[in-house]
């Protein structure tokens, strides 16, 4: 009885440990014919994005710079707080994009 004890304990603590650390499944990427992607302009690749149906568009402007991004700038993907349970890739460009400060 002692070794199950045991085992469930060490168990736990392994199981805690590694959902504290952030070790899941990574969620899906946001793919450009997704219909909430399409409303926002979403381009996984902001060199793809066409300025003349987005003129806010700059050279530069990529989710990793974003402040909904909510990676770190070198992330190749991270969440958004636009799309909620899925990632957006890091040098994407949605008509949503605002400059980190």
């Amino acid at each position: 009885m002692t070794q199950r004890r045991e085992f469930i304990a060490q168990f736990t603590v392994a199981s805690t440990a590694l959902w504290a650390c952030g070790v899941q499944a990574a969620a899906p990427l946001v793919a450009d014919s997704d219909p909430q992607a399409v409303q926002l302009g979403y381009k996984s690749d902001a060199s793809k994005v066409d300025k003349a149906k987005f003129p806010k568009f700059a050279a530069g402007q990529a989710c990793a710079n974003c402040a909904l991004y909510q990676g770190k700038p070198s992330d190749a993907a991270a969440a958004c707080a636009l799309f909620a349970g899925k990632q957006v890739a890091g040098k994407a460009w949605c008509n949503a994009y605002a400059k980190k400060a």
